[in-house]
């Protein structure tokens, strides 16, 4: 008899539409399936199969049969799998005589749930599994022989009416458990291990379906990092236990109930030598939920388990001032270590800002974020001074605006006359007319180069080509600087307010926006692959071009209005939590 796939795949909605990677066939193991309509047969040794969806009426309806795929597409035969004898459960050695023993089969099927990131720990701990899941099944099988528990449900009893014993492994992460344990047990939540029983003692079938085990490895890592041992140590103790329920153990019953699988637990682990306690007892010695599931009604992701998702965008455009950077213009730890694990995971970090590239660097270096490994470097692509400077592949200019001369001297001269402090871009540098404490602190606090005081504005004039400043208290900006260029630059320029003391004159028809749509296509990718990050009004260009805006709560309203989503304030990580919640 080959084996058949386990309900669970088949119960879920459509819109769930899960896929599965199954191990190829080992000494000890079979792979699999195809349904009873469709087979699916892929190249050896490396199978990904479509799991197609049922409710769970149809759960003994159909049924999907275990087969192995050669390199010549035709059907093998399992190898090898482990045996043992009808009363003693003991391996014997398949012999070319016919034995007059009958011999008990068992087969373990692995898989790996195909929302999960190919990732070498969780590989290896499953081609673990393939050894591990056997010796588990026998000596689970062994201490069902005579055993004197009272609350077990022993409609597994006597397993020499079967000629083989069939269970299936399925490692997941927690948004696929989240959607099984909603559907099975209508609880709204993660959790760290799942059984669910395929045996139906009525139907006398000659194999014991016993059914599946499913685990999430994203709640089963951070359960290892409380309890101090390893993955593969914390995935061991989740499959003794979902093992036992599926063979009649229930700890949630009864008090009894419940001291008598801890028991089993425990004897289990120590017999095969396995580390650690088991799932029962950690629970009650991390004081966590008595019934043994974590909720996690949050959609955010936690923080290092991004390695169990695949990102959804191929890229994150990120703004700086009100976004990236907080109220005090800094990058928070929180911010740092959700970009470095973004990026660890192959999602590409773009930055869109109205600083100029070097403030950048600055920025990111104090977080160890710059550098070619980093989201920034001379060498990286992105967007600058609100789009009038956009640098491409291997960090180099394929866009440059300059503002326009005559715009340029009136800002001068309305700056000299009303002693309100501009700043000129040229080439990373900035340039001003006479010190002031708001142009100290655009190089102490937002991480622009010094400004160099100019002896005149013909000197300025001569050296600045890009972008000018204006700076002013957040009320002399609204209230005076920003109606009057508003109007003075009409058809000449644009004004954009990035921050509250600060308006930029840039050249008209020029935006962070327009900068963004050049780089995409430049880079030869769609808005649909991009997910986008601002505050400010100057963002909203970039946000309704992405296939996700998201805008953070501390943004303008206009901004907001935009946005697909609002997130938490910058002075909350409010990029981390965007990342958390909706990159993968």
């Amino acid at each position: 008899m080959l084996p058949r796939f386990s309900p669970l795949l088949r119960s879920l909605p459509s819109s769930t539409n899960p896929m599965a990677r199954i191990l190829a066939p080992s000494a000890i193991t079979i792979a699999f399936f195809h349904s009873s309509s469709t087979i699916s047969l892929l190249p050896y040794p490396a199978k990904r199969f479509h799991i197609s969806s049922f409710s769970k009426s149809s759960i003994f309806r159909r049924q999907f049969h275990a087969l192995c795929a050669g390199k010549d597409g035709k059907l093998l035969k399992p190898s090898i799998s482990v045996f043992a004898e009808k009363r003693e459960y003991r391996r014997v050695k398949r012999r070319a005589t016919k034995s007059k023993e009958k011999e008990l089969e068992l087969s373990v099927c692995i898989c790996i749930e195909e929302e999960l990131p190919d990732d070498p720990e969780i590989s290896n701990i499953a081609e673990m599994l393939r050894l591990n899941a056997p010796m588990l099944m026998k000596s689970a099988f062994d201490g069902l022989k005579d055993s004197q528990y009272k609350t077990r449900d022993t409609s597994i009893e006597d397993l020499g009416g079967f000629e083989s014993i069939e269970l299936s492994i399925l490692l997941c992460n927690d948004d696929f458990i989240r959607k099984l344990n909603k559907e099975w047990r209508d609880e709204d939540h993660a959790t760290d291990v799942l059984s669910m029983s395929q045996h139906v003692p009525e139907l006398k079938l000659p194999v014991l379906m016993l059914g599946d085990i499913v685990i999430s490895v994203e709640t089963a890592a951070r359960q290892a990092e409380e309890r101090g041992h390893s993955l593969l140590d914390e995935i061991r103790i989740l499959m003794v236990h979902g093992l036992l329920h599926l063979l009649g153990f229930d700890h949630e019953i009864s008090e009894e109930a419940e001291a008598e699988m801890e028991k089993e637990e425990e004897f289990l682990l120590k017999s095969l030598g396995w580390k650690g306690k088991g799932l029962i007892q950690s629970a009650y010695d991390s004081e966590t939920n008595v019934n043994l599931h974590i909720e996690h009604s949050d959609d955010r992701r936690k923080e290092r388990s991004l390695r169990f998702y695949k990102p959804k965008f191929s890229y994150i455009f990120c703004d700086m001032d009100g976004t990236l950077l907080n109220s005090k213009s800094q990058i928070s730890l929180t911010n740092a270590k959700a970009l470095k694990e973004a990026l660890s995971r192959g999602l590409k970090v773009v930055i869109a800002t109205g600083k100029a590239r070097p403030a950048v660097i600055n920025a990111l270096k104090k977080v160890d974020l710059a550098g070619r490994d980093g989201v920034i470097s001379e060498f990286s692509p992105g967007v600058f001074l609100q789009g009038l400077l956009v640098y491409g592949r291997q960090g180099r200019e394929i866009f440059r605006r300059n503002l326009d001369p005559d715009v340029c001297r009136e800002a001068c001269q309305y700056s000299w006359e009303h002693k309100i402090p501009v700043i000129a871009f040229s080439e990373g540098r900035c340039l001003t007319l006479f010190d002031h404490p708001l142009v100290d602190a655009l190089h102490t606090i937002y991480h622009e180069a010094k400004a160099e005081v100019m002896p005149s504005i013909e000197h300025l004039l001569a050296a600045a080509d890009i972008q000018v400043i204006l700076l002013d208290t957040a009320e002399g900006v609204s209230t005076t600087i920003r109606p009057y260029w508003s109007e003075a630059t009409r058809g000449r320029a644009n004004v954009v307010q990035a921050v509250p003391d600060m308006l930029e004159i840039v050249p008209a028809g020029t935006s962070k926006g327009s900068g963004v749509r050049m780089l995409l296509d430049h880079l030869g990718i769609s808005a649909k692959e991009i997910m986008a990050i601002g505050d400010g009004e100057n963002d909203t260009e970039m946000l309704e071009l992405a296939s996700l805006g998201v805008a953070l709560s501390n943004g303008s309203e206009k901004t907001k209005a935009v946005a697909n989503v609002i997130g938490v304030s910058n002075d909350e990580d409010g990029v981390a939590d965007a990342i958390y919640r909706y990159a993968f």
